[in-house]
């Protein structure tokens, strides 16, 4: 099977998935439990019951695949052709009723992500990216900004607190760079750089299933994404990642970076 299919499967998946966050978006009772982590992140039944629905379907259409989720670990073996799942990037916007979470679906083959999907639920928003086959939001090709001085540059700064704490040294510089910044969080800053709307994104704290399903879409876009220190994300990849629409600026962003 294709990417081009298997990326049209994946949609689709994702697309049916978001009723079962949206039946409790802006609902009571959503048992919301704390995990023991670093971050002391809540999880809702949403959460669980989302990803479940994904892996049902997935396993259906893609016998044998491997699959790692944020909730229920993983599957199978990552080796060979895999899913990797965030039900809901940004379970903080959900319990609060913010429209900008979204759900991550991305297609490994042997670690390297090749289709990217990201589904916003309560925007009805699907973008889709296919390793060297293009962008799409919802159908329609998308592309990123061709701006190339970080003067110029839409900048989005993810985590603002973790970066802070990481390094306030490095926050107080990327407050000071760009011809607009703006503070936010997960997954749909990023989809904005492939869908031309923003320019710079910088991240901290991330897991896997947080960055691997937005790399094929950012690069299928014409983007770029990497680790703060320019290498391909990869299921081993620390956590911090930039997202850039062109080389110039991701280079001048990597500077900032770095000091």
């Amino acid at each position: 099977m294709n990417l081009t299919r298997i990326a049209a499967i994946g949609a689709r998946i994702a697309e049916d998935a978001s009723a079962v966050p949206m039946r409790h978006f802006r609902q009571a009772g959503l048992g919301i439990e704390t995990k023991d982590d670093a971050d002391a992140s809540p999880v809702t039944i949403a959460d669980r019951a989302t990803e479940e629905a994904i892996r049902t379907a997935l396993a259906a259409e893609f016998p044998g695949h491997g699959v790692f989720g944020e909730e229920f670990g993983t599957t199978g073996s990552l080796d060979g052709p895999a899913w990797i799942i965030d039900p809901i990037d940004g379970t903080r916007f959900f319990l609060t009723g913010y429209p900008a979470f979204g759900m991550l679906i991305g297609h490994l083959q042997a670690g390297v992500p090749q289709v990217g999907i990201v589904r916003m639920p309560a925007l009805s928003e699907t973008f889709v990216g296919i390793r060297g086959g293009g962008a799409t939001l919802n159908g329609a090709p998308i592309a990123v900004r061709a701006t190339t001085q970080l003067a110029d540059a839409l900048v989005y700064v993810n985590e603002a607190e973790r970066t802070h704490n990481h390094d306030p040294a490095l926050f107080a510089r990327l407050c000071n760079v760009g011809h607009t910044r703006r503070m936010s969080y997960d997954c749909y800053p990023h989809a904005m750089v492939a869908a031309g709307q923003i320019d710079v994104v910088t991240d901290i704290g991330l897991e896997p299933y947080d960055f691997l399903p937005l790399a094929p879409l950012i690069e299928a876009a014409g983007g770029v994404m990497t680790d703060w220190e320019g290498r391909a994300l990869s299921l081993g990849s620390d956590g911090r990642v930039v997202t850039a629409a062109t080389p110039e600026l991701h280079a001048a962003i990597l500077d900032v970076l770095h000091g």
